[in-house]
């Protein structure tokens, strides 16, 4: 048996209980969690602003040690120490072979609906979220879920790459594609936005603005290479931007999932500049240009999951923190034992920090 945190109805707390893990198919790759990070994006299904069937186990920003693996698994052994990925790829559709492989759709890393289901209670079905179901003690995913990495990185401190810094960071390299010189504003100072910041600071950038309405998540932003800070909701946070960089920025990194700071990542733009949007927004959210802007040669950009390549980019990612470029200490705002998951993901709610992780015995 298993023991989990499970989501049985949108809207309520999750409830600790155990389940059972089917034994490995031939590709797939049973973990031994270690640490699991807690991500605003689970609490918009915990919140039920997403929808999702019930119950399911969410938890998608981790990291452990593989204990078994599938017959025809050939990327990871035994041993491993291993960062997951919810962007599970099939490495053979259009968006594989084309290099975009956080879009692929990914239905082939999934059981079939006549296999057994890899997550059991009492013998019925407990859904699997965002392809991994993390806040676990083990994990039963596709081995295109996970990469292994090096045995010295602390897996407290690698959990958070899965998914914060992979998005975070990925927005800065992958999608935004930042030039050494440039300037960028990034809005919401959570994991993922300081984890734009810390990689905007090793690309290079000429300017880092941080906008966050919490002072306390300012100061952090500073600590992880922001030249300068604002508050996001004051009413010239637009203007002090646009002044701070003489005309704009040319890249704005969105990430908090509000329409209102979407709405100030254009505002910012200087002509030619690009948007790039990483929260996710409520679902009937519409985000747009005006002909002002498109005329101005703006470009706005989504950019799931940082857009990253992680079996390539999570083991350098790892390489940056152990060369002391990446810092991820300072994101990590306390280690927490499951059993405290729910006032984890309370605090989140109220704003009062940046990440909370969950770590395993």
């Amino acid at each position: 048996m298993t023991r989990v945190a499970i989501l049985e109805q949108p809207g309520q707390p999750l409830a600790l209980g155990t389940i059972t893990l089917a034994k490995p198919g031939p590709r797939e790759v049973l973990i031994r969690t270690r640490a699991c990070g807690l991500c605003h994006s689970d609490l918009h299904f915990i919140d039920g602003a997403y929808p999702h069937p019930m119950p399911c186990v969410p938890g998608h920003e981790a990291a452990g040690v593989v204990e078994e693996v599938g017959s025809e698994v050939r990327t990871v052994k035994p041993g491993d120490h291993v960062v997951t990925c919810l962007s599970a790829f099939c490495g053979h559709c259009e968006f594989c072979v084309t290099g975009r492989m956080a879009l692929c759709p990914g239905g082939e890393t999934k059981r079939r609906k006549d296999e057994a289901p890899r997550l059991a209670r009492a013998g019925e079905q407990v859904h699997q979220m965002l392809n991994l179901s993390a806040l676990s003690e083990a994990m039963l995913i596709h081995e295109h879920a996970c990469v292994a990495i090096d045995r010295d990185m602390p897996l407290d401190r690698a959990a958070v790459i899965g998914c914060a810094v992979t998005t975070g960071a990925g927005a800065v390299f992958n999608a935004a594609r930042l030039v050494p010189g440039e300037t960028v504003a990034v809005i919401g100072c959570g994991g993922v936005g300081l984890a734009a910041i810390n990689a905007a600071k090793i690309a290079g950038a000429g300017r880092i603005i941080a906008a966050d309405p919490v002072a306390e998540k300012r100061a952090l932003a500073q600590v992880l290479g922001a030249t300068d800070v604002v508050d996001a909701l004051s009413d010239t946070a637009a203007e002090e931007i646009v002044a701070l960089t003489k005309g704009g920025v040319d890249h704005a990194i969105e990430a908090v999932g509000r329409p209102a700071s979407a709405e100030l990542a254009v505002k910012v733009l200087r002509r030619g500049g690009t948007a790039t949007i990483l929260g996710m927004m409520p679902l009937d959210c519409k985000v747009g240009l005006g002909a002002l802007d498109l005329l101005g040669g703006k470009r706005l950009q989504g950019a799931l999951m940082g857009m990253n390549r992680f079996p390539v980019d999570l083991p350098r990612l790892v390489d940056f923190y152990l060369r002391g470029l990446l810092d991820l200490d300072t994101i990590i705002a306390e280690r927490i034992s499951l059993d405290q998951v729910n006032e984890g993901f309370q605090k989140m709610r109220d704003g009062h920090h940046a990440r909370s992780v969950v770590v395993f015995d």
